[in-house]
């Protein structure tokens, strides 16, 4: 999709901080991160959302929470805890139609969320 942001920043179009790759997923900061560690997780494929995964992105929704536990153990988050969290569509907050999860960590998070 050639206006997504999400896809830009996966082709290396527009620059991000990066913190881990994998052949289909790129995680990189927030830039406008709402906890300490606050890192998106991607697919490189174009993805508009939740509704929009087909039965062969199985194997990358797995390969995204592997890829989570991984960082959170890496940034120190995976002993006091973390969120992962994915918004489906604008009443749930999604801003950037690409599938994306956040991953958050690094102080106390209250229920509901904001």
């Amino acid at each position: 999709m050639t206006n997504c942001l999400f896809c830009k920043i996966a082709k290396g179009a527009i620059p991000a901080v990066k913190v881990a790759e994998t052949e289909t997923l790129l995680a990189f900061l927030d830039i406008i991160p709402q906890a300490p560690t606050h890192i998106l997780i991607i697919p490189k494929k174009h993805i508009p959302n939740n509704l929009a995964l087909d039965p062969v992105d199985k194997e990358m929704v797995g390969e995204v929470y592997l890829l989570a536990n991984k960082i959170a153990k890496e940034k120190g988050i995976d002993a006091t805890g973390f969120r992962l969290v994915t918004n489906n569509g604008p009443d749930a907050g999604q801003a950037v139609f690409h599938l994306h999860f956040h991953l958050l960590g690094g102080r106390p998070m209250g229920w509901p969320p904001g």
